[in-house]
């Protein structure tokens, strides 16, 4: 069954599970990510600003409104 074909607990869980078993990787191999290069738009949306997120995820990456809408989304 793919990830999207299930309900979006059971998704969130997977990719969470996904996200965790890549981090153990990447830290096994010592390889070092750059920097987020979206933090600023995380703490925005984090704090509650989700309006000014998505203005400042399209200024950006020249994003539509609802890819950075689902961006944002997906941070909160």
């Amino acid at each position: 069954m793919g990830l999207f074909s299930q309900s979006p607990t059971v998704a969130a869980r997977r990719l969470a599970e996904i996200e965790r078993k890549l981090d153990l990787i990447i830290a096994h191999l010592g390889i070092d990510l750059p920097p987020d290069e979206h933090e600023d738009v995380r703490a925005l949306a984090l704090s509650g600003q989700k309006i000014e997120a998505i203005k400042r995820y399209r200024e950006r990456t020249g994003a539509g409104l609802a890819e950075a809408k689902e961006y944002v989304d997906s941070i909160v």
